[in-house]
Order: C-alpha cells, then structure tokens, then sequence
C-alpha cells in the first residue's frame, strides 16, 4: 500500500478538506502492474463470428429510455429487443465520442512530463485502452448491423473547443461523467442473462479496464483541484455542468426511436416525461456527483443543467 503524504490534503474551496490520495507516481505504478495483468485484446476476446441470438436484448431492458413508459407497454417483444440494440449501439457511440476527447486531453496534459515516470506510461497505456474500446464498440454495432451513431454534429463541432482546452480538474473531472455512468450501465449489463452475449463481453472488458482510468481520473482530480482560485473553481463548476448535459442527453440518439418502428416524436415525449428512465440516469451519475461535490466542483448554476439532465 502506498503512502499518503499529509501534502496531498488540502481545502476543496468550501472549508472542507478533499478526499485523501496517494503518490502520484505510486499510484500510477500500481496500475501499470494492474494493465500487465489484466489486459484483453477484443479481436480476441470477442467472439465476432457468433450469431446474434433474435430473442435476446442490446442492453438490459430497464436501462431502456422508454422502459416503464405507456408506449413500452404497447410495443412488442420484437420493437423491445430492436430498441435496446440500437439504444446500445447509440451509448456505445457516445462512449467513443468522449473516448477520443479523452485521449486528446491526454496527450496534451503529458507532453512536457518526462515519459520515464510511471505517471506518463501510465497514461500512454490508458490511451491505448481507449483506443480498443473506441474500436470494440464500433465493431459491436456493426455485428448488430445498426447504425454507427453519434451525438449531434453541432454538439462534436462544439466539443472541439473543450478537447482543444480542457485541462486540469476540468478535463479529469469531465471524464469521470461519462466513465462512471457508462461503467454503471455496463456492470448491469455483464450479469444480465436476457443480453446478448458480445454486449456481456464487451461490457466485462470494459468495466475491468475502466476501473484503472476511474481511479487514475479521481486522483488527478483531487491533485488539480486543490489550489483552484474562487473564480477558476466557479469555471470549472459551470463548464463540468455543461460537459454532463451534453454527455447524458447525447447517450440516446432520437434515430433509434424510428429503427425500431416507432413513431419518433411520441417516443421522444415518451422518454422525455419517464421517471424511471431519470433515476437511472441519477443512479449512475450518483458517485461521480458525490466525488466532485466532496472536491467543490459541483455548485453555482451548473446544478441547473445537472437537474434538468436529472443528474441530480
């Protein structure tokens, strides 16, 4: 176990003191010795070449935007497991979408560390995981023959800005938003039996690799966080508010509504009014609004896009 140093503690600007981390080049070591262990090529572990069983579902069915809906209830089986394949595919292409914003950041907040250091080579391996997992989750959809999806063209064009400028708390802080709530989805999805089989197993791969980057994510957090300004702070809050909206609206394109042979616009008012649809998504927003309240980064009016992401 490594030690934590009384200088990795400090105030989160609000009196409190932040969470207790460790060495940054510890920390960064043990997770190399955790990639050398567990590490899964997907050409490989995922079997490609299997069928795709008709009777069973692209993601847990309660993850489902309209799950718990009127309309849900009309639909037929068939519609049912049709939506949740291109509902998958469509959070699979998010996930890639800030996959590559996050490597870009990467790459930007190393390039003048020294690659010898375990910091560096760590974060060169967690790009090379993205890298697979931006891949498997192409792949994954293209074996469902559905669409490769992405967020709105304006949303991407605006995101370069953010790729091009995020740093810091703000750029680690963002990742946890969409790391943690896909890796809640994902954990539901590996021990569900009515899923199918390459969705189970991309989703174990990537929950076993992503804990690395979540934690390696938390601590740089709490080490960029600690000397903000009152006014960088409140920046930081309101830009995190918007990269949370943007990430937890874009996770279901209205194009899978259509797909499986709905009328899009009462399915989008469907979805928009369901209850339960919100508190799963403030189910697994739920830790990362936890982590970065106890780091004084959720506050001020960024709760108002969080609240009507229903983050919180």
């Amino acid at each position: 176990m490594s030690t934590v140093h009384d200088h990795d503690v400090s105030s989160n600007g609000s009196g409190s003191q932040l969470p207790r981390i460790g060495d940054r080049q510890e920390t960064a070591a043990r997770l190399l010795a955790s990639a050398a262990r567990k590490s899964y090529d997907p050409l490989v572990e995922v079997d490609w070449t299997a069928p795709v069983p008709d009777d069973l579902h692209g993601m847990t069915p309660e993850w489902c935007s309209l799950y718990g809906t009127d309309l849900w209830e009309t639909m037929t089986e068939r519609q049912r497991i049709t939506l949740t394949m291109h509902e998958c595919a469509s959070v699979a292409g998010t996930g890639i979408w800030f996959e590559m914003i996050l490597m870009q950041m990467l790459l930007r907040d190393i390039y003048r560390h020294d690659p010898a250091t375990p910091h560096v080579q760590f974060a060169l391996t967690e790009i090379a995981d993205e890298c697979r997992h931006s891949t498997m989750f192409a792949m994954a959809a293209q074996r469902f023959g559905v669409p490769s999806y992405q967020p709105k063209t304006w949303i991407r064009q605006s995101a370069r800005l953010f790729k091009a400028t995020a740093s810091g708390s703000l750029a680690y802080g963002g990742t946890l938003f969409a790391e943690e709530i896909l890796d809640m989805m994902q954990r539901d999805f590996v021990r569900d039996e009515r899923v199918q089989p390459i969705t189970r197993t991309v989703s174990r791969i990537h929950v076993l690799e992503e804990a690395r980057h979540i934690k390696f994510a938390r601590e740089e957090t709490v080490r960029r966080s600690r000397h903000l300004s009152r006014f960088a702070r409140a920046r930081v809050r309101l830009l995190l508010g918007v990269t949370a909206y943007f990430v937890v609206t874009s996770l279901v394109n209205p194009r899978v509504y259509a797909a499986a042979g709905l009328d899009p616009a009462q399915a989008r008012a469907a979805a928009k009014a369901n209850r339960h649809y919100h508190d799963k998504i403030r189910e697994g927003s739920a830790k990362t609004v936890e982590f970065l309240s106890d780091v004084g980064l959720v506050g001020g009016p960024s709760t108002l896009l969080m609240r009507r992401a229903h983050i919180i």
